[in-house]
């Protein structure tokens, strides 16, 4: 079934426009707002810093393979995953003539560890990157 819809009448002072006064709003303040004041003012700069971590089939793997996993490699490691993400890479092989790592870049994560002798014989799949250890 079907109804009619009736003519819309215009409500009456339609057209009248009403001043607002504007709100009064609180600069940003606390402590928030400190932070992001300091922030928005502060130059460009990179801010977020690259851990790197071994899962325990990495930590397991270096152990067996000899590798000595010290600070110095950790900042190397960290370094190579920052690179690689600047390049857009998830998964690279951060490598020197002595040692591979392939890892996971968006989670900092070391997913397993060759040495030397292992590398001559594999083949590296499902990475991106590769990145040479400095």
């Amino acid at each position: 079934m079907i109804e009619r819809i009736e003519r819309i009448t215009p409500v009456q002072g339609a057209n009248q426009v009403e001043q607002v006064q504007p709100v009064h709003r609180r600069e940003a303040g606390g402590q928030f707002g400190t932070m992001l004041r300091r922030e928005l003012e502060s130059p460009a700069q990179a801010t977020e810093s690259f851990a790197v971590a071994f899962s325990k089939h990495a930590m397991a793997r270096a152990e067996e393979r000899g590798i000595e996993v010290t600070d110095t490699l950790m900042d190397q490691l960290a370094s190579s995953v920052e690179r690689a993400s600047a390049k857009g890479a998830t998964n690279i092989l951060a490598f020197d003539a002595t040692r591979a790592f392939i890892i996971n870049v968006p989670h900092g994560r070391v997913i397993t560890t060759m040495s030397q002798e292992e590398m001559a014989e594999n083949i590296f799949t499902n990475i991106d990157g590769a990145v040479l250890l400095k």
